[in-house]
């Protein structure tokens, strides 16, 4: 299925699916940054570009749309889970893949009409050792740092679930609060590597509601990775339980934390389109250098 896309979304975090094998032309930033472009390309967070599996069944690359490389993504794993289940990539509901985040496991828990509808997936263990993540900072653990951003103070608490997070628990959640300020932190020198920033507040034990500034993409409605975050900081804490509920602007999903701080994840994910990337659109990405 030469040049043949599939556009998914988990919780509104919408990602388009490629196969290293079936295109003959390499996803430089530029040409990413078309692709995902909504007015000169398909649109999108973010390309899942299917590789050979290193140790695993299957390989995954995680590409943002200003054509940086993600670690790992929770709503991308689940896509990507997806698109390998109901294309026939894997005829068994679990399966491994391989990250830059290190190796997940996945599974399908549920289906409609032959479609993968639900899919768990093993995220890894919550990292809190600052040089680890990395952060710049003089503790050995980041929590509730004091960081200035923007000209506005945060107490910061960061975490790697395979890539970085830097969580702010809050009273209350404002979406424009984390549009303003949300780049200043990403970009913040206190974090090498650039961070995934979450704006989070406590609803119960079992309840958290989060907003998100995702590293490369900007606001986000969900993300899977950030809920994992959130969750690990929130239970850390001493705020929840180890199994909850994050809620976010595109919809939930369920965290769980065991007490080795194993973090697996489980939530929806739908298909939105699939076609075929047009001569035109490849003529084009083609005269992109670089």
């Amino acid at each position: 299925m030469k040049d043949f896309f599939v556009k998914s979304h988990g919780l509104g975090n919408d990602y388009i699916v490629l196969d290293s094998s079936e295109i003959d032309f390499e996803l430089t930033p530029e040409r990413i940054k078309l692709i995902c472009d909504v007015h000169f390309g398909i649109g999108s967070d973010g390309i899942l570009l299917k590789v050979p599996g290193e140790g695993a069944d299957f390989g995954l690359r995680i590409l943002n749309p200003d054509g940086s490389e993600a670690e790992k993504s929770g709503n991308g794993l689940r896509i990507f889970s997806k698109y390998l289940y109901d294309y026939g990539y894997s005829a068994k509901k679990g399966f491994s893949i391989s990250t830059l985040g290190g190796l997940v496991n996945a599974t399908v828990t549920a289906e409609v009409n032959g479609k993968a509808s639900q899919i768990k997936v093993d995220m890894g263990k919550a990292i809190f050792t600052s040089s680890e993540i990395p952060v710049n900072c003089k503790n050995k653990e980041c929590q509730d740092e004091p960081l200035m951003a923007g000209g506005r103070q945060y107490l910061v608490s960061c975490v790697s679930v395979g890539n970085p997070h830097c969580v702010v628990i809050k009273d209350e959640l404002d979406i424009d609060e984390i549009k303003q300020y949300g780049p200043f932190i990403e970009n913040h020198p206190m974090f090498p590597n650039r961070i995934n920033v979450q704006f989070a507040r406590v609803i119960s034990p079992n309840v958290v509601e989060a907003i998100i500034w995702e590293r490369g993409a900007g606001y986000t409605l969900a993300s899977g990775s950030s809920s994992c975050a959130v969750a690990a900081t929130v239970l850390k804490k001493g705020l929840t339980g180890r199994d909850l509920t994050v809620k976010m602007p595109g919809g939930e999903l369920k965290i769980k934390i065991d007490e080795g701080w194993f973090i697996q994840m489980a939530g929806g994910v739908r298909e939105i389109a699939s076609g075929y990337l047009s001569p035109e659109l490849i003529e084009q990405l083609k005269d992109i250098h670089g």
